[in-house]
């Protein structure tokens, strides 16, 4: 896999792509080449139509998800476009993979009445650590931003006399998010206690460095475990439920769109799935003829 790394510079610096998507082609190329370097005895770059279907077809049969699957079509097909730029070969192997059709899936959210139980009755001591728990919990939740975006907020994206908060997005996108008067006091009472550490980064670890994946996650599901049953406790969810209740409240979709920061309205038109689900709920449960 010479150019591997190469591949990945390519798109960490002239993409400018997430270290999380990085990690995601590395993870997919590599696990390509390891099964076509002991099943046919090729490099991902040697490989051709046959090779790659060959491992498509095993993921498969060992019940990797379709959405899985394409990601990794994906991974290979930028990779041989990569390879095809730079004149390393001819052709596109992957040219001809199929995708496997995705399964449908509605965005998991946390129900309103939960989270605002999660707010409204769960005690936050004042120490450090309670204030920046619930402070994550505010952010993802009042402004639906990405965990990426959250761990890179720096104290000075925030304008907290106009309620403003600065985020930078996928591709280096930056937007600008409006915020309340909770939020507001929320990051005030973080300030407050937040030690002084020399880190630019608005949320930060006890050891006063910036905060990881990790800590996100287990904030996250220890205090949605508390007020909700589903399955699926991760940051993600909280943006799912940001967007859910703003459409259940008669948000617009296209501005429900730049909140999120999408880069086109399909993206967000999954969540008008969750508020016609929750319609032909009330519906069977109120029709007197249901």
């Amino acid at each position: 896999m010479n150019y591997l790394i190469d591949f990945l510079n390519f798109l960490r610096y002239e993409k400018h792509y997430s270290s999380y998507t990085i990690n995601s082609y590395r993870i997919d190329l590599t696990q390509c080449n390891d099964f076509l370097s002991v099943n046919v005895r090729k490099t991902i770059e040697e490989a051709n139509h046959i090779d790659l279907q060959l491992w498509i077809r095993t993921l498969v049969e060992n019940n990797i998800k379709a959405s899985s699957i394409q990601r990794k079509i994906s991974s290979l097909k930028s990779f041989y476009k990569y390879l095809i730029k730079k004149g390393e070969i001819k052709s596109d192997p992957s040219r001809k993979l199929i995708m496997p059709k995705k399964e449908k899936r509605l965005p998991t959210y946390v129900e309103e009445k939960n989270i605002l139980e999660l707010f409204d009755k769960i005690e936050f001591s004042d120490d450090f650590e309670s204030q920046r728990d619930k402070l994550v919990l505010s952010l993802l939740f009042a402004t639906g931003i990405r965990l990426s975006e959250l761990i890179n907020i720096k104290i000075g994206d925030i304008d907290i006399s106009s309620c403003t908060l600065k985020v930078l997005g996928k591709r280096k996108k930056e937007r600008i998010i409006p915020f309340g008067k909770i939020l507001q006091k929320d990051i005030l009472n973080y300030l407050k206690v937040r030690p002084v550490a020399d880190v630019p980064y608005l949320i930060i670890t006890d050891k006063f460095k910036q905060a990881y994946p990790k800590l996100i996650y287990r904030i996250v599901r220890k205090y949605i475990n508390m007020v909700s049953t589903i399955e699926k406790k991760s940051p993600h969810v909280l943006r799912h439920t940001f967007a859910t209740i703003l459409l259940n409240h008669g948000a617009d979709l296209n501005a429900i769109k730049e909140l999120l920061g999408h880069s086109n309205l399909a993206a967000t038109q999954i969540y008008t799935h969750n508020s016609f689900e929750r319609l032909k709920d009330i519906y069977r449960k109120s029709h007197p003829r249901m």
